[in-house]
């Protein structure tokens, strides 16, 4: 399987790579980021014989179709070395679908527990496996490597927590200074440990996003310090997301009472099913693109979103307006107060029949000129085609979904999973299945969920006391040169 930039032929244009040398860099040197050349198909054969793996091989076999340059025991090691219980909650099931029920009823409506890591988050069941995948990678090639990413909230902690202790890894992570939740704060800045480096930008996650993109952009420096990313920029991260999506797929057959033998029925006859997803940066719903790009049976993909409604705009009419830092809102549900969705690239250079020279238009020159493009009523068929719906929540509404997923099913919620049920609940279609992409646990945001159910919610043991551990973080403007600075100093340079 080879890669190629969304952008190819536009730029700097490159040979097509293979998957370990996009696995250690973020953009391609054209500013585009990197597809696989074609989306393996899957079949009813094959999706048969997957039914019933245990996560860890469930894994290994999506991954495999997309991973040719590690040897396939190797990849088995690691993704079992990834994928254990005791790394995710003690559940053997990884990213368990849960019913909602009613008064003992079915509802249609499932929540895909993906919170169950060690950091309390979605962004842990990519994060943990980058973080062996590194490991390998560089002990393999005898490299060092300089993480610089950029968080919300969430991806940050997943990825210290990934990486920290990884031989050959450092990470420089850029946060919104007091954006996140005391939390998530604490998860990130309580870490002391050499390879761990914290850094908080007085701005908006984009500015924090931009000055990634603007380090990654500048080829030499990111060859002299041997520059990586975590973002979901990273394809290797995103393929490990569509994992859960062909997970939460099958898990759904077992609750609907689909027949226990399909192999006989093609896909286009295979039961279908829909997924809603919390979204900021594009990148959870994005691998739900990829998943139903090779063929698994899915009817809608939702993307929710609080206030920040850039993606709920784009696909109400079309137009992908960006906003600037004074219009990127503070809400309850943080880790989606984003209004430059980076992995929307991807998705829009598939619109485009994989013509990077268009993708670059729209991404390079529209955006750096107006901040938005919209796309022709044609291109919005094709978006249609692809499945997508969306939505919008508010703090109101994300108070209302808590108290009512708590009143009616018995289930207590987080911000983000909130403003997911509240948008599901919308599109959701009489005998279809819908699943709901749980983001977080309710602990990383106490203070919402105090507001909506007048108590505090639970929080693994070891986790008890964290806001008050000391904390280590480098306060930084909105400037490039300076984060320059300071990666050159950590490295010696």
């Amino acid at each position: 399987m080879l890669y190629s930039s969304t952008r190819q032929g536009s730029g700097a244009t490159e040979a097509p790579r293979h998957f370990c040398d996009i696995l250690l860099e973020g953009l391609a040197p054209d500013g585009g980021l990197y597809l696989p050349q074609h989306y393996p198909q899957l079949d009813a054969a094959m999706l048969q014989r997957w039914r019933g793996l245990a996560y860890a091989d469930l894994a290994f076999e999506v991954l495999s179709l997309y991973i040719d340059d590690i040897p396939p025991d190797d990849l088995r090691r690691l993704v079992r070395q990834t994928y254990r219980a005791e790394v995710f909650g003690g559940n053997p099931a990884i990213a368990p679908v849960t019913p909602l029920r009613e008064a003992g009823k079915d509802t249609g409506l499932f929540l895909q527990g993906l919170s169950n890591g060690p950091t309390l988050a979605f962004k842990d069941m990519a994060m943990q496996l980058l973080g062996h995948l590194f490991e390998y990678e560089l002990a393999r090639r005898g490299q060092q490597l300089n993480i610089l990413g950029a968080t919300s909230g969430d991806t940050g902690s997943a990825a210290e927590y990934a990486m920290r202790g990884k031989q050959g890894v450092r990470v420089f992570m850029l946060s919104p200074e007091g954006r996140m939740s005391p939390f998530q704060q604490a998860q990130m800045f309580s870490l002391m440990d050499d390879n761990i480096h914290n850094i908080a930008v007085t701005g908006v996650f984009d500015d924090c996003q931009d000055m990634v993109k603007a380090v990654s952009n500048d080829l030499d420096f990111k060859r002299r310090y041997a520059i990586g990313t975590v973002n979901s920029i990273n394809w290797a991260r995103l393929l490990a997301q569509v994992v859960y999506y062909v997970s939460g797929y099958l898990q759904t057959l077992a609750h609907t009472g689909a027949p226990a033998d399909l192999s006989g029925t093609p896909l286009s006859g295979w039961p279908r099913v829909s997924f809603t997803v919390p979204s900021g940066n594009f990148g959870n719903v994005c691998a739900g693109h990829v998943a139903r790009s090779m063929g698994l049976p899915i009817a809608q993909l939702v993307v929710a979103t609080n206030e920040n409604d850039v993606l709920d705009e784009f696909f109400r009419t079309g137009v992908y307006r960006v906003r600037g830092s004074a219009d990127t809102w503070e809400t309850s549900s943080p880790s989606m107060d984003i209004s430059k969705a980076s992995n929307f690239e991807r998705f829009i250079a598939d619109v485009l029949g994989r013509d990077g020279v268009a993708t670059a238009a729209l991404f390079g020159q529209a955006l750096a000129a107006s901040g938005e493009f919209r796309l022709s009523d044609a291109q919005m068929a094709r978006v249609r085609e692809a499945g997508f719906v969306s939505g919008k929540s508010t703090h109101v509404d994300r108070l209302a979904t808590i108290r009512d997923a708590d009143a009616r099913h018995g289930v207590v919620i987080d911000t983000h999973t909130a403003d997911g049920l509240k948008v599901a609940r919308e599109h959701h279609q009489d005998g279809t299945p819908m699943l709901v992409l749980e983001t977080a646990l309710p602990a990383k945001f106490a203070a919402t969920i105090v507001e909506a159910l007048g108590r505090e919610p639970g929080r693994p043991q070891a986790l008890d006391g964290i806001e008050a551990l000391p904390r280590r973080c480098t306060v930084m403007g909105t400037d490039v040169a300076a984060l320059k600075a300071a990666v050159a100093a950590a490295c010696g340079g």
